[in-house]
């Protein structure tokens, strides 16, 4: 696949229509609840039972995976890449940098979807556990995400 050929709606709809519990996670899913951020990265997090089917979901669309499934579940992540790169988290839980447990069930009981366009709809952590993995990072970047967060929190209380 030829990066200029990327079709963002179709990768969505596939990933939803695959039937993975997939959640869109790190600066992606910012953009997608719309902050004013500019990421090239896509980040999910998904079911350690579900790889296989989001592996087949996105082959169609020319994305193979960095390693087998048996081999991400043990690595608890893995790369699906062409031109385009998609990091997939697959541990079934993780942990901030103070130590507290944020896990995938959680998350996904509690996630908000989000049109895309009429016929698709985009997972994402609810504002408060994007919020959690934000803190999970550690980074510079995520301190600042993690101030655009809890101000979009705070309207929507």
């Amino acid at each position: 696949m030829d990066g200029a050929a990327f079709d963002e709606g179709e990768r969505f709809a596939r990933m939803a229509g695959s039937g993975a519990r997939v959640l869109l996670i790190g600066r992606r899913a910012l953009v997608a609840l719309g902050l004013p951020l500019l990421t090239a990265d896509y980040d999910l997090w998904l079911h350690t039972d579900d790889i296989e089917r989001l592996n087949v979901a996105l082959a169609a669309l020319g994305l193979s995976p960095s390693c087998t499934p048996q081999a991400a579940r043990v690595q608890g992540r893995y790369v699906l890449e062409n031109d385009e790169h998609i990091d997939v988290l697959v541990a079934r839980a993780m942990h901030t940098v103070d130590g507290e447990r944020v896990g995938f069930e959680e998350l996904w009981q509690r996630r908000r979807g989000l049109r895309f366009d009429d016929q698709t709809t985009i997972a994402v952590p609810a504002i408060a556990d994007l919020i959690l993995t934000k803190r999970c990072g550690g980074r510079e970047r995520d301190l600042a995400d993690l101030r655009m967060l809890e101000l979009l929190q705070q309207e929507g209380e």
